[in-house]
């Protein structure tokens, strides 16, 4: 079993990319947001006496889940570059993957 770990860049397309990974046989994903140490950075200077839309944080979503096989990596990140395009652009999002050691829950089987 394998985690795919995904930082989605524009969360406006996220229902595509997960009707992609839907359509790839992905059928459970976690989805939290998120923000990066860049975006943190490039804040110049605290605007607390602003409206609070001026303080909202430009953020990310980052989307995680378990797939038994390692063609399923692949699998999804050709489905992920669908929507977002090559991930080595700019803007585009980050992807990732290591294999699973344990796992425990729901209907997870480690060795299936």
């Amino acid at each position: 079993m394998y985690t795919i770990f995904f930082v989605l860049d524009d969360p406006d397309k996220l229902r595509e990319v997960l009707d992609a990974w839907e359509k790839v046989g992905i059928s459970g994903v976690t989805i939290l947001e998120s923000t990066g140490l860049n975006r943190v950075k490039r804040k110049a200077f605290p605007m607390r006496y602003l409206p609070d839309f001026y303080n909202q944080e430009e953020n990310h979503l980052t989307l995680m889940t378990i797939v038994k096989e390692e063609a399923m990596i692949e699998a999804c990140l050709q489905a992920t570059e669908s929507v977002v395009g090559e991930l080595s652009n700019p803007n585009t999002g980050i992807f990732a993957a290591w294999p699973i050691s344990f796992a425990k829950g729901g209907s997870l089987k480690v060795g299936d």
